[in-house]
């Protein structure tokens, strides 16, 4: 426990002095949800969304979009990094196990990714009067499964590239569709009826919809969680398959 406890503070320190991971990962999320409040329009209930405002729904987003970030471009280039420089080798032949440090890497991306969150929340309801959620508990619990969700995907990117090039290429290609579909540049309420239905059966924009109904006070929706369970099983099914250290 204290060789992961050093460890993750290590990596923590590592991530504090990157400030691109910094930008992306906890800045530009709230930059965003700040410049969308920003238009009166969209502080303004839209009949279009189902009398919602546009401010309101894209909380959920924003908080997903930072996860997804740190999930899918930071935890695989951090890993190939350490696999292409040999660190993850000679780490096996001292009494601190690879696993470890990967285990390490992850709380650290829990760690921002709930500090992401809470800024992106707080800003939301102390500028703009965006709900807290009502149901906390069912909130707090989709939360958890979305951030594993997020982060199984990010291992089995790491697990399948190569190089840390390769791993920027896959994050990337990975990251905008799946964006899109968790409502960035559309809310899931402005969607047709089909791209809503096909953003159901994809984790990101099961993660939207499953917090948004804990925001407004109830338990999100069986189909979601059994997308994200299904997402959970199949990519890290998959990143356990084909994971390798050197």
């Amino acid at each position: 426990m204290n060789v992961l406890y050093r460890l993750t503070v290590t990596e923590t320190k590592l991530t504090l002095r990157e400030p691109i991971v910094m930008f992306f990962g906890i800045v530009l999320p709230a930059l965003l949800l700040t410049i969308i409040g920003l238009v009166p329009a969209f502080r303004e209930a839209n009949p279009d969304l189902g009398g919602a405002r546009t401010i309101d729904l894209y909380v959920p987003i924003v908080i997903v979009m930072a996860g997804t970030m740190l999930a899918l471009a930071v935890l695989p280039q951090a890993f190939a990094a350490n696999r292409e420089k040999g660190v993850l080798r000679r780490m096996a032949t001292t009494p601190v196990r690879p696993a470890a440090l990967l285990a390490a890497q992850l709380l650290n991306l829990v760690l921002f990714s709930v500090v992401a969150t809470v800024i992106v929340l707080a800003i939301g309801r102390l500028g703009y009067g965006v709900a807290l959620p009502s149901n906390l508990f069912g909130y707090l619990l989709f939360y958890v499964l979305g951030l594993v969700t997020m982060l199984s995907l990010g291992l089995l990117v790491a697990a399948l590239a190569p190089t840390t090039a390769a791993a920027s290429a896959i994050g990337t290609v990975l990251y905008f569709p799946l964006l899109f579909f968790a409502g960035l540049w559309a809310p899931r309420e402005a969607m047709s009826d089909l791209l809503r239905r096909i953003s159901d059966f994809t984790p990101l924009g099961a993660i939207v919809q499953g917090l948004n109904d804990a925001t407004a006070g109830v338990w999100p929706q069986l189909l979601h969680v059994a997308v994200m369970v299904g997402w959970i099983v199949v990519t890290g099914g998959l990143a356990a398959r084909y994971f390798r250290w050197q």
